[in-house]
């Protein structure tokens, strides 16, 4: 699809076209946020509390989405990317020590992702995992330098979709809803070591740094694709595009939070309801629900 269509179609007096039109860096990162290290840590949160931290994802969405639209709006009006922006404001050694921790940090998500995917595809083909690793690390590097941006976010958009797999299979247990309804509005804080360190790494997988940045980047990726290669052009942004914006990012942070939830609660009412609470063999156990993530 070339650019003019792409810029038709945001513009077209159909709303259901145009809604989906419009959906882009938001939905994205809220997409990327469910990754397999996320998958991994929401699933051990289900099979070891149940449903006692379903509450979670009405305090994640809208801290997520305040968030990543403040991101979101950084690389929109200064043409630049969080770092960029974060230079002209701090102290060159602060930025350098940020910027080393943030490397460190995703380089250990991506090495979780990796494995997590590698795991799954493992499973699935009988083919050692160590393999896949190469194989996908490879693919992804192809990819990123062989293709346009506006190619791989279009793919990444539609890929999206499969996380459905988790809500639809929330439905499919047949769960009790008058509970699921009593431990979703009606917050539990936990009672032992086990359930705040589960809060605390929902927190931190739900609202994370690397997202931060991946959205103003894309929010300047999206301005080069119309166009606006020079930093001056890129500068600024309509009322217009702020509150396209604002749909996009609040239906990616939604539709993540909504995947969070469902699996934990098909975590739960699986894994914890058959007594499959010991934190090693939940791993392990949470390692069957990755190839739901696609």
């Amino acid at each position: 699809m070339t650019e003019q269509h792409r810029h038709s179609h945001k513009e077209s007096r159909n709303p259901i076209v145009r809604f989906f039109a419009n959906l882009g860096p938001g939905l994205i990162t809220g997409a990327a946020d469910d990754d397999p290290s996320g998958i991994a840590t929401y699933s051990t949160a289900g099979a070891l509390l149940g449903t006692g931290q379903l509450w979670t994802a009405l305090i994640t969405w809208p801290l997520m989405a305040s968030v990543q639209m403040m991101c979101a709006r950084i690389g929109m009006v200064t043409g630049e990317g969080l770092g960029g922006a974060l230079r002209k404001k701090f102290p060159k050694p602060l930025i350098i020590i940020a910027a080393l921790a943030l490397l460190v940090a995703n380089t250990i998500n991506i090495g979780a992702d990796l494995a997590g995917m590698a795991d799954a595809a493992e499973m699935l083909s009988g083919i050692n995992s160590h393999y896949f690793v190469i194989v996908f690390g490879l693919a992804i590097a192809v990819a990123t330098i062989q293709f346009r941006y506006h190619q791989i976010a279009s793919v990444l958009k539609w890929l999206a979709l499969t996380l459905f797999a988790y809500v639809i299979t929330g439905f499919v247990i047949g769960p009790d809803w008058s509970k699921i309804a009593h431990d979703t509005f009606v917050p539990s804080l936990p009672k032992s070591y086990e359930g705040w360190a589960m809060l605390v790494a929902i927190l931190g997988t739900t609202i994370s740094p690397y997202l931060f940045f991946w959205q103003s980047s894309q929010e300047v990726e999206e301005e080069k694709a119309i166009g606006r290669r020079m930093m001056a052009w890129r500068r600024g942004a309509t009322r217009r595009e702020i509150g396209t914006r604002k749909m996009d990012v609040g239906v990616g942070t939604f539709f993540s939070n909504l995947v969070m939830y469902f699996i934990i609660l098909s975590t739960a009412l699986t894994l914890h309801a058959h007594g499959t609470t010991n934190i090693e063999t939940t791993k392990q156990a949470a390692e069957a629900l990755l190839p739901l993530a696609g």
